[in-house]
C-alpha cells in the first residue's frame, strides 16, 4: 500500500494540472505558504462547541456586529442546498447575525457573477466538511475560487473544518471520490490557500499520525499538517498557531529523514524538535512555516513549569 501511495503521489505531482474552466487563479505571493494577506482558519473536523476556536473565527472576521460569513456547503453534497441548520448553528456559537449559505450546483454557476456576489462583501468564509473533491468540483479555478482569494487580499478570514480544512492545501490529501482511505486519489489540487502543503484531519481520533510520512518524504517542498479533532491552526503570512483541545502533527522533510534540529541538546531534552518522523504542537504554541522550526516561547517569570518523568 505505501509503494502504490509513494508512486501515485509523484505521478500526480509531476503531471501538469489542466484547469476545469478558463479561469486562471493567481497564486504569486510573497510568503512561502501562508496568505500574505488574511487569515486561515484550518480545523481537524467536529468543532462542536469549542469556545477558543469560534471565538478565534469571530475575531477574525471582525466581530459579532461587522462579521459578514458565507458558508460554502459543497463538501456535504447537493442535500446541503435545502438545509439551514449548519447556518443556525454558526450563528449559534458565534453570535454572527449575517451568516449566508452559498452552494453551487456547477462550476458554470460557481463562475457567475451573481453567485460570487456575497462573496464580495463578506469578511470570512467558512468551507463545511463533507468530501474535500466535491469542492474541488465545483470551485477549483473559478471565479468563485478567485473570490476566496479576493477575500483573503482584503484581509479577511477561511476557516474550514474537515473537508474544509484538507481543500486548503495545495496537494488534495484523501481526494478520492471512492474512498476517502484512498490517500492520493483522482482529485489531487487543492485550493492552495496554504501554498506547497499536504493537511490531513482526525488525526488521533482516526489513527491517521503515520499516513504523511511517506507522501512529504517523496515531495520535500510540501509541509504536512495533520490536525486532530476540535483542534486548529491559525495562519497568518507563514506563521501558525495551535487553538483547541488537542494537537496538531507537522511534517517536514528535514524530520523525516533525520536531518532536522536533534530531539536532545545537551544534557537537556529539547521539547520543540523531534528525532521521530512528525512532531506535535499544543494549544499556543507557534511554527514558522518559512524557516521550518517551532517559535520558543519566552516563560513569564514566576510562573509554573511543567515536571515529572
Amino acid at each position: 500500500m505505501k509503494k502504490l501511495v509513494v508512486y501515485s503521489l509523484s505521478l500526480a505531482l509531476s503531471i501538469t494540472v489542466i484547469a476545469q474552466t478558463p479561469i486562471k487563479i493567481d497564486t504569486a505571493s510573497a510568503t512561502v505558504h501562508g496568505p500574505e494577506n488574511g487569515s486561515l482558519l484550518i480545523i481537524g473536523g467536529n468543532v462542536g462547541n469549542t469556545p477558543a476556536i469560534w471565538n478565534k473565527f469571530v475575531e477574525l472576521a471582525g466581530g459579532k456586529e461587522k462579521a459578514r460569513i458565507v458558508v460554502i456547503s459543497a463538501a456535504t453534497g447537493d442535500s446541503a442546498a435545502y438545509r439551514n441548520d449548519e447556518v443556525e448553528q454558526i450563528k449559534k456559537y458565534t453570535g454572527i447575525k449575517t451568516v449566508t449559505l452559498l452552494h453551487a450546483t456547477s462550476i458554470t454557476e460557481a463562475n457567475s457573477d451573481g453567485f460570487v456576489a456575497p462573496l464580495k462583501q463578506a469578511t470570512g468564509v467558512y468551507l463545511l466538511g463533507g468530501r474535500q473533491w466535491r469542492i474541488a468540483d465545483y470551485y477549483l479555478n473559478t471565479l468563485t475560487h478567485q473570490a476566496f482569494n479576493e477575500l483573503l487580499r482584503r484581509g479577511g478570514v477561511i476557516a474550514g473544518s474537515s473537508a474544509g480544512a484538507s481543500i486548503q492545501g495545495s496537494f488534495l490529501w484523501r481526494g478520492d471520490t471512492h474512498n476517502a482511505r484512498i490517500l492520493v486519489g483522482d482529485h489531487t489540487q487543492g485550493l492552495g490557500f496554504l501554498k506547497n502543503s499536504i493537511i490531513d484531519q482526525h488525526l488521533l481520533r482516526r489513527n491517521r499520525q503515520f499516513d504523511l510520512v511517506d507522501a512529504v518524504k517523496q515531495a520535500p517542498q510540501l509541509i504536512g499538517l495533520g490536525l486532530d479533532e476540535a483542534t486548529a491552526v491559525v495562519v497568518q503570512r507563514d506563521i501558525l498557531e495551535v487553538i483547541g483541545k488537542s494537537y496538531v502533527a507537522v511534517y517536514d522533510y528535514n524530520t523525516i529523514t533525520g536531518k532536522g534540529r536533534q530531539h536532545v541538546t545537551g544534557d537537556k531534552e529539547d521539547y520543540t524538535a523531534s528525532s521521530g518522523p512528525f512532531f506535535f504542537l499544543g494549544e499556543n504554541q507557534k511554527y514558522d512555516l518559512r524557516k521550518r522550526e517551532v517559535i520558543k516561547t519566552i516563560p513569564v517569570r514566576g510562573a509554573a513549569t511543567s515536571g515529572g518523568q
